[in-house]
């Protein structure tokens, strides 16, 4: 399983990720607020369609171990950020799909594998090239967090891990 992003079209990246199970543990950490806080965002979330999702990131919390951001984003650190989403569709404990700020749409498919989990993410409609790459490297990052959480290791640092690929989907992701 290749763990970089497979480019779909001009707007659609893909993701997949092996985690232990069960399912509704994966699930968990997709719709728990608590268990979405360690590897993601925290922030409640209306398990329905059309449910309010509100997202609070603040990346040096994702782990104990501490790295200063990159300067362009030390104020969204320092202070954190905040993005309200809406969900547009729930299958428990099988699909997740919400609306993303600048009208992207992200969809986790889960499916159970023996004892594991295929996690799919896939984020569609990004607006721009730019917009992938970023997008392409903060999920990057914040997936390598999940899978280490999900196997119960210490991840690094998100700005560690986001150092080691910053640059890299600008490189794989072509001009359009």
């Amino acid at each position: 399983m290749n763990d970089f992003a497979t480019l779909l079209s001009p707007t659609e990246i893909r993701f997949e990720r092996l985690l232990p199970g069960p399912i509704e543990t994966v699930w968990a950490f997709l719709t728990d607020s608590n268990k979405r806080g360690e590897w993601f965002a925290s922030g409640p979330m209306e398990l329905k369609v059309g449910g309010k999702v509100e997202l609070f990131f603040k990346h040096s919390d994702l782990s104990p171990h501490n790295a200063a951001p990159p300067q362009k984003f030390e104020k969204m650190d320092t202070e954190g950020h905040r993005a309200e989403l809406r969900i547009t569709e729930i299958v428990a404990p099988r699909r997740l799909a919400f609306t993303w700020d600048d009208g992207s749409e992200v969809v986790f498919d889960l499916a159970p594998r023996g004892d594991k989990v295929l996690l799919t993410l896939t984020h569609c409609r990004i607006p721009r090239r730019e917009d992938m790459v970023g997008t392409a490297g903060g999920w990057h990052c914040h997936l390598a967090i999940l899978v280490d959480k999900a196997h119960g290791r210490m991840p690094p640092a998100f700005w560690d891990v986001f150092r080691k690929y910053d640059g890299e989907y600008d490189r794989r992701i072509p001009q359009f």
